[in-house]
């Protein structure tokens, strides 16, 4: 009853910053993603009756932290009823500090999961239940170009254009390694309750979505990169004006736009965006990527910087 397996995390393009039903956990609005091939979570489940109660270790660490989440989520999966678990996650990326790590973290657990409990669940169902624990979790399911629509009962996700359809590069720049100091959860509730710019976010996501859509089957990058920049500064201006204020930039961030701006008036094929934290990712065509890299290591601020293709969805891996 043990089972392995790996996840990527993603990096949504138009954002779904909100919860339409806080306890269901279902997003206000759908979103458009990429799911990332060099970055990674890989999960161990192992159920066992010898266990008094769940043990979670995270990069050869106890960590009781996030393991209430991690137990709601084998609860969904294989039943309350189930054996006890214990998990075991490896990441080579850092974790809460706004690059998705709850994303592959929870579409690894749920694939684990659910052939250590002898099921044969569909894709779609295991994204869902790894979305009503982590809502960006549902799309690192999936490869590709990920796009996720919403309802008021459930969610729908579903690869629109596969990785090698259209091979881009993101190019993260890391501006700071710790945990963000206000989780996403967090934020997108003050965001709804306080933020005067919050519904017309909303009035507008379905227009970028048609758009970023539109511009990933036709392979359009300048409409791509167009609208995308502006759903997440649009993001986060719901985040600024937000009571208390939600600002996860740090100088690094702004050096770095500063930077794609640069090669953007240049002629250079690059956007970026950002999503709750202050790494700034760079998406650009492959042949621009050593160009964009060196500009964002020259940044003042940055720690380091990752690049990444595009990569296929979670999947299992043979236990060892």
């Amino acid at each position: 009853m043990r089972a392995d397996a790996q996840a990527q995390p993603n990096i949504a393009l138009i954002k779904y910053w909100g919860k339409r039903d806080i306890e269901q956990n279902l997003p206000a609005a759908g979103s458009l993603s990429v799911t990332l091939d060099s970055l990674w979570t890989k999960m161990s489940v192992e159920f066992s009756d010898a266990l008094p109660g769940d043990e979670l270790v995270v990069n050869a660490a106890a960590n009781d932290e996030m393991l209430p989440r991690i137990s709601a989520c084998l609860d969904r999966v294989a039943g309350t009823d189930r054996p006890r678990a214990l998990i075991n996650s490896e990441g080579n990326f850092p974790i809460a500090a706004g690059l998705a790590s709850s994303a592959s973290a929870f579409a690894a657990l749920v694939v684990a999961a659910s052939k250590a409990a002898e099921q044969n669940s569909d894709t779609l169902s295991l994204a869902r239940i790894a979305g009503s624990i982590s809502g960006s979790s549902a799309r690192s399911l999936f490869g590709g170009f990920v796009e996720l629509q919403t309802n008021d009962t459930n969610i729908d996700v579903e690869t629109i254009a596969e990785a090698g359809v259209w091979p881009l590069t993101v190019v993260i720049a890391v501006t700071a390694e710790g945990a963000k100091p206000v989780s996403s959860g967090e934020a997108m509730i003050r965001s709804a309750a306080s933020s005067p710019f919050y519904s017309s976010w909303l009035e507008q996501q379905p227009a970028d979505l048609v758009s970023a859509r539109d511009a990933v089957l036709r392979t359009d990058f300048a409409q791509l990169a167009a609208v995308s920049e502006h759903n997440c500064l649009k993001m986060h201006s719901v985040m600024w004006a937000s009571r208390p204020p939600i600002v996860y930039w740090n100088s690094a961030t702004l050096s770095c736009m500063e930077a794609v701006r640069h090669l953007q008036d240049e002629g250079h094929a690059v956007f970026f965006t950002i999503d709750a934290g202050p790494q700034l990712k760079a998406i650009c065509l492959p042949d621009e990527a050593d160009l964009v890299r060196s500009a964002l290591d020259a940044c003042a601020g940055v720690v380091r910087t990752m690049v990444s293709g595009l990569g296929a969805g979670a999947r299992l891996l043979d236990s060892k």
